[in-house]
């Protein structure tokens, strides 16, 4: 019996994040927040749920913001768009 299984990736969710700003250029309204979800799948059905990937983008100055280099109010935004 041959089996598939392995990792895929869901659909990525992105919001813009309205009230902050971004620390490096300062520009505010620019953050956009996206959440890439990965699954474990068999025979491509997704069984069990992995750890999301998530960062921050500013839209201006084009630099990305994951893991320690995010601002508690970028971790609160993201948890949102989990939601």
């Amino acid at each position: 019996m041959i089996l598939f299984f392995g990792t895929r990736t869901g659909s990525p969710k992105t919001r813009q994040l309205q009230g902050l700003s971004c620390p490096f250029c300062s520009q505010k309204g620019s953050l956009s927040a996206t959440l890439l979800p990965h699954f474990v799948h068999l025979f491509w059905i997704p069984v069990y749920r992995l750890r999301p990937l998530r960062w921050v983008a500013c839209d201006h100055c084009k630099k990305q913001y994951e893991g320690r280099e995010l601002t508690p109010e970028m971790l609160e935004a993201l948890e949102k768009v989990a939601d």
